[in-house]
């Protein structure tokens, strides 16, 4: 039961097969049996699960109309503000703040009648890399040794270990396509300005995103449509209608016109096995009617180091608690936030001229084509242990920043984007194969990402840890 999809689960609670409290009392228990080695979870709402939950199954037996998302239970990263619940953004520097109000996308997953579970550990203040977690070690289900991913590390481990059903996100330079790769979980960054981002504690100005993780790509079209839309408390959100997503999901691809990134497939430092399940995966849509096509995205092999370049937002949104209580930090986060802030102004202005030719590149490419594919990333998820210290030369630093830059056109473009399950090592680590679409067709997306789950094993597939029951 842990393991089937929102969509099927809501199907059960409306036929009233099984109960909302149930169902949260299943996840709890989880929570309880296996986060203790997972450290998916900062704080657990147990108390407040129940009681939504009830209300949810009052609903129900008095046949009232509910929410498209009633009784079911999800968690979130502990990046959005929860009214009254602590909320650390993964940080000891937060360790007692409680906001007073919710985050939108919270407020609105509370209108659809979810229930919150709890809000899910994360890198510290969504950096990049932590080398202490304040709130435990994250560990990756598929292999408690190797890395979850970030920054919404605790929402890919929960979803793909089964502590909740679905989660909501968030993605500034890959931090939801980054954990869902690594769990063997569906993520989908939206359009920046798709949903809102108030009460959302900010990394980049310009490229953060809420989006959910799910394991399935039908539950990440049904969590978008509820958290997505217009909020006059961000401005930067976009008065448009929102699609049903949903609705698109019929396995139909035939015609439509997906570009792959010749750049990405042929870089040199993909592994090579991940190129192969990419190539396998691009024949998979071509045997379901896709035409497919190679698009040139020359300054994609650079643009892990133009995102690295330009993380100076971080250093600014943070510079009070870096003047106050830099020694609250752990010693990683603190590094990669303060080194972009200190590039040369001509370095600085170079890595923006790289950005904009870059965004050019990606919005020229994806107005010829319905999406683009390429592998989520060019390695495997690494041992835990090689991911707590900087690298030992300038050039494997350099080559870290290659293996993690696929996905960065879609954070300069404001394009969607997604990682949906491609297959796995020989030792079980699972790789996601990421796809784009034009700013505002998150349905191509979907469309193409649920034709190619439905034709692909790797959705139906279960991590080990926590598989026992």
């Amino acid at each position: 039961m842990a393991y089937k999809p929102i969509t099927e689960l809501a199907h059960l609670l409306r036929t009233r097969q099984v109960s909302s409290v149930e169902l949260t009392r299943m996840y709890l228990d989880r929570v309880e049996r296996f986060d203790g080695e997972l450290r998916s979870y900062v704080t657990v709402t147990a108390e407040l699960a129940l009681g939504q939950a009830a209300k949810a199954d009052e609903a129900f037996a008095r046949g009232e109309a509910v929410g498209p998302l009633a009784g079911i239970p999800l968690a979130h990263k502990d990046e959005f503000y929860t009214k009254d619940i602590l909320t650390t953004c993964g940080s000891s520097i937060l360790s007692v703040f409680v906001p007073d109000f919710d985050a939108t996308p919270i407020a609105r997953f509370h209108e659809a009648g979810a229930v919150m579970l709890g809000k899910l550990n994360m890198t510290e203040f969504a950096s990049p890399v932590t080398w202490v977690f304040p709130y435990g070690q994250p560990r990756n289900p598929w292999n408690r040794e190797h890395d979850a991913g970030g920054s919404s590390t605790g929402s890919g481990i929960a979803v793909a270990a089964a502590l909740c059903a679905g989660s909501l996100a968030e993605d500034t330079g890959g931090s939801i396509r980054r954990p869902a790769s690594n769990n063997g979980a569906v993520g989908i960054r939206p359009t920046l300005g798709r949903v809102s981002t108030h009460g959302m504690i900010a990394s980049s100005w310009y490229q953060d995103t809420a989006g959910p993780i799910a394991r399935s790509v039908a539950d990440c079209a049904l969590l978008l449509e509820a958290v997505a839309g217009f909020d006059a408390n961000d401005l930067m959100s976009a008065r448009l209608p929102v699609p049903s997503y949903s609705s698109w999901l019929d396995g139909d691809i035939r015609g439509m016109r997906v570009a792959v990134i010749k750049e990405a497939i042929d870089a040199p430092h993909l592994d090579p096995r991940i190129r192969q399940l990419a190539l396998d995966a691009i024949g998979v849509l071509r045997s379901l009617g896709a035409e497919v096509e190679e698009v040139s995205l020359p300054l994609i092999t650079l643009s892990g180091l133009i995102n690295n370049a330009l993380s100076a937002p971080r250093a600014a949104l943070q510079w009070t608690h870096l003047n106050e209580t830099p020694e609250l930090y752990d010693v990683g986060v603190r590094r990669n936030v303060l080194l972009p802030a200190l590039l040369p102004a001509v370095s600085h202005n170079r890595a923006l001229q790289l950005r904009s030719q870059l965004r050019a590149q990606t919005l020229a490419a994806l107005e010829r084509f319905d999406v683009t594919v390429a592998p989520a990333y060019a390695q495997f998820p690494p041992r835990i242990a090689d991911t707590k210290s900087e690298p030992a030369t300038k050039e494997a630093s350099i080559e870290q920043m290659r293996k993690y830059g696929f996905h960065t056109p879609a954070n300069y473009s404001g394009a969607p984007a997604m990682s949906v399950p491609m297959g796995f090592s020989e030792d079980g680590l699972p790789i996601g194969l990421h796809v784009m679409a034009k700013r505002f067709d998150e349905t191509s997306i979907f469309r193409i990402a649920h034709a190619y789950e439905q034709a692909t094993p790797w959705h139906t597939m279960r991590p080990p840890y926590g598989d026992e029951g």
